[in-house]
This record gives C-alpha cells, sequence and structure tokens, in this order.
C-alpha cells in the first residue's frame, strides 16, 4: 500500500500479539517503526525478525506509567526520524476477577495503563502532530468497550473509558488535519489472558477458551491497516459472537443482558 510507504509509525505494545503483528505488516509496507514496550529484549527479537533495514527500525522502552519519560521518548523519535505520521496505541493489560474479591489497586492499575497511560502519551503527542497538521491516532481499544461481562469489571471501565476520550479528541482536532481510527477488536489469539490480573493481582496464566478460538494476530493487523488507510473511525474485528454482542448492545440491550448473565468463567 503506498499509502504507509515511508511513514514514521510508532506500535506500543510492541513486543508481542497484536503490535508484533502489526510491526511484520507495517514493515513489509515499507514503514519506519518506533517498536516501544516493556521487555527491551523482546523488542529486540522482533526487530530481528523483521523485513527491511535496521536503520528504519527504532527500538524504544517504554513503561506507560512511566509518564514522565514521555517527553524524552518523543524527542528521541522526533530527531530519529523527524516526525510521527501514525500512533498506535497497543499496549494494555486485562482482568480475570470479580468487583468483591478485586482490591482498587486493581482499578487503578488497569486505569494507569489502558487509560491514563494511553492519554497521557497521546496528549504529549499532539504537539508535534498539530505543528505537521497531519496524524493518525490509533487507540486499540476493545469490544469490552461496549459489551462489559462479568468479571472483568475494571478492563471493561478502561474500554468504555478509551472510547469516550477519543471520540470527543475526534471532534476536536479533525479540522487540524489529524484523525483518530478507533480499534475494538474481539477475541484474538494473543497472550492477553494469560498476563491478565486475577482478583489477588497476579497473572491468570489461562488461556480463555474464546480467546484461544478467536482471530489470529495477524488478521487482525492487517484489518487495522486497511481500517486506518481508509480513513475509519471506528472499526470492530472478531468473530460473529462477539461483534453481535456489540449489535445486540445497541439494538436490542435487554436480549444481550440475558446472555451476560449467565456468561461463564471459563469464557
Amino acid at each position: 500500500m503506498a499509502f504507509y510507504h515511508n511513514k514514521v509509525v510508532w506500535i506500543t505494545g510492541a513486543s508481542s500479539g497484536i503490535g508484533e503483528a502489526l510491526a511484520h505488516v507495517l514493515a513489509r509496507e515499507g514503514c519506519r517503526l518506533v517498536l516501544s514496550a516493556r521487555r527491551e529484549t523482546e523488542l529486540v527479537r522482533v526487530k530481528k525478525e523483521l523485513p527491511g533495514l535496521p536503520e528504519n527500525i527504532l527500538i524504544l522502552p517504554l513503561d506507560l506509567t512511566a509518564i514522565d519519560a514521555f517527553p524524552e521518548a518523543i524527542r528521541t523519535v522526533l530527531q530519529t526520524f523527524g516526525r510521527i505520521d501514525i500512533l498506535i496505541q497497543n499496549a494494555g493489560i486485562s482482568q480475570r476477577g470479580s468487583a468483591l474479591e478485586s482490591s482498587l489497586d486493581i482499578d487503578r492499575r488497569l486505569m494507569e495503563v489502558n487509560y491514563f497511560g494511553v492519554v497521557a502519551l497521546t496528549k504529549a503527542i499532539l504537539p508535534s502532530m498539530l505543528r505537521q497538521r497531519s496524524g493518525i491516532i490509533v487507540p486499540i481499544c476493545s469490544l469490552a468497550g461496549y459489551v462489559a461481562t462479568p468479571e472483568r469489571t475494571a478492563y471493561a471501565a478502561s474500554k468504555f473509558a478509551i472510547r469516550g476520550f477519543f471520540d470527543a479528541l475526534r471532534a476536536e482536532v479533525w479540522k487540524q488535519g489529524l484523525w483518530v481510527t478507533l480499534i475494538c477488536p474481539g477475541y484474538i489469539q494473543t497472550s492477553l489472558s494469560l498476563n491478565a490480573l486475577n482478583s489477588r493481582g497476579e497473572a491468570h496464566n489461562q488461556s480463555d477458551t474464546h480467546q484461544s478460538k478467536g482471530l489470529s494476530a495477524e488478521a487482525c493487523a492487517r484489518a487495522i491497516i486497511k481500517a486506518v488507510q481508509k480513513g475509519k473511525r471506528e472499526v470492530w474485528i472478531g468473530g460473529f459472537t462477539e461483534v453481535a454482542g456489540a449489535y445486540l448492545k445497541r439494538f436490542a440491550p435487554g436480549l444481550l443482558w440475558r446472555f451476560i448473565r449467565n456468561y461463564r468463567k471459563s469464557n
């Protein structure tokens, strides 16, 4: 796609899952990539596996809760590539635990990573995009931002919040040449459920049934880059069940409730 050739694309959460798959797809499109995540060793591995020139790939370790580090990270990207054309905010964590059994610290941690970290990095990058009067911000939200299911209270709350923030932001910046494409995946074959926090704040260490049977990360990545190229405001990516749930939420919320109240923990 000529649309992506030579674009500078910054991907957070690039060390695995959807972020890693996006890195491969976009490298093949001729992008210059900034790969961020907490695990530098995994970023090095991803870079080694990507096609293209090594100088077109910048490894930039980043923790979304370390907000004070964002200005220096942005300066590094601008000094290296001169601009940021697309920011894909993919980093995040999930949850598997009831509201009653989970401490408020877990809710705060989910919001710090999935909402405040994402919002803070966006706000830090906005001035450079506004100066160049172009830029696309791609938050990876979730269909959980429409359909909230048991044992994911904090996760759903963080994704509902992301939808609200970026819908409003799009309305604020579109006249200045900026755009927001909100991505709402359903079940994707990643390690999201393995790394999800349980009610004790520990890793869930289990692969959910639906997620293990979901779309591949590669298929999700291809759908994302098509949506961004087409200038979509929002796109739902997933199988029939989760996408149907989002439609039911909009058009038949009572029927959806009857499904959700019987939702099994094993899902």
